[in-house]
């Protein structure tokens, strides 16, 4: 069983950096398509980015493409999003998930089998 483990959230200033890592565990060797999702208050839950841990391959969602950015952390099997320019709007509850795909199935739009806890963001104005 796969074990996701978020980190950074909380309350950031909006205009502020965010920055929020995923860690997985119990996958053994292998390699994962890990990703980040959110969901705000009232609202259906969205893909943000994904990427591919052995190639690094990433991808964004169209409609967030060129504000978060998705990339591998230091350790195997573990990602960081980050958005430069927190606004209000992107407050809500962000969620890793993973699974075994790919590199080329790899994308924001498919059904992930694992999931983190979430971690809570508020951005505040």
């Amino acid at each position: 069983r796969v074990l996701l483990v978020e980190s950074g959230g909380g309350s950031v200033q909006a205009g502020g950096p965010l920055k929020l890592t995923c860690a997985a565990s119990g996958y053994g060797a292998g390699y994962l398509c890990m990703g980040w999702f959110r969901q705000a208050p009232g609202k259906e839950r969205e893909a943000v980015a994904t990427l591919y841990t052995e190639t690094g391959r990433t991808r964004y969602a169209d409609s967030l493409r060129g504000r978060f950015t998705i990339s591998q952390g230091n350790a195997r099997n573990t990602v960081v999003l980050q958005l430069d320019s927190a606004q209000p709007e992107d407050s809500g509850m962000y969620y890793c998930a993973a699974d075994g795909f790919g590199d080329l199935a790899c994308l924001p739009s498919r059904d992930y089998a694992y999931w983190g806890q979430g971690t809570q963001v508020t951005i505040a104005s």
